[in-house]
């Protein structure tokens, strides 16, 4: 799938999933759903990690693989897979919002993520840039919302943290800002799919 062309007038707010969706599953469907529910975005852009720099190399499938088994599963008019931090050239979370504000000037954009990486948020690369400057939300996955709200991120921008009943309104608060959604969460992952795919094989 390709990302529309946008006009120098669009006001889109779109929300940003990253990963390396080794391999993309309905948890990913899902959440992606959420966020255009619950915060009312106008899309969401799967961003399609060439390599995440805090993931081993080994076991890690090729870009065009895991891009082609995302479209398999992605069947939403709102959701668009992209390989952008390829063509942006970027390896770093932080370095592609930058590129992405430069390239799309006026679209919001909201950073979508699990609970499970905000857990280990501080370890990414100027986290604490993205946060200043980007509007977050955080999605619960099981077993991960104690540690998650508990984490040194979470604990430094509690402040920024807004209730549950604002998420709509979070794409027109100025950053800092963070949600978190107790969502249902689903406990499927993608590591436990590919040990499955190994068991079979």
């Amino acid at each position: 799938m390709t990302i529309p062309a946008f006009g120098p007038q669009s006001r889109l707010t779109v929300g940003l999933l990253g990963g390396s969706f080794n391999p993309a599953h309905e948890g990913h469907v899902y959440i992606s759903k959420q966020a255009l529910q619950r915060l009312g975005l106008d899309q969401v852009w799967w961003l399609v990690s060439p390599q995440n720099p805090l993931k081993p190399k080994k076991g890690m499938a090729p870009l065009p693989k895991r891009v082609m088994e995302a479209q398999k599963i992605v069947h939403h008019p709102k959701i668009h897979i992209t390989t952008l931090e390829s063509r942006l050239g970027t390896r770093y979370t932080a370095d592609t919002l930058k590129a992405l504000s430069v390239r799309y000037p006026n679209i919001r954009f909201v950073w979508i993520m699990g609970a499970d990486n905000l857990a280990g948020f501080h370890r990414w690369k100027e986290w604490q840039f993205i946060f200043k400057m980007y509007r977050i939300a955080i999605f619960h996955r099981p077993t991960y919302a104690l540690q998650a709200l508990s984490s040194i991120s979470a604990q430094r921008f509690k402040r920024a943290r807004l209730c549950t009943s604002k998420a709509p309104v979070l794409k027109r608060i100025s950053p800092a800002a963070w949600v978190f959604l107790p969502i249902r969460g689903k406990a499927i992952s993608a590591t436990q799919i590919r040990n499955r795919l190994l068991k079979k094989e």
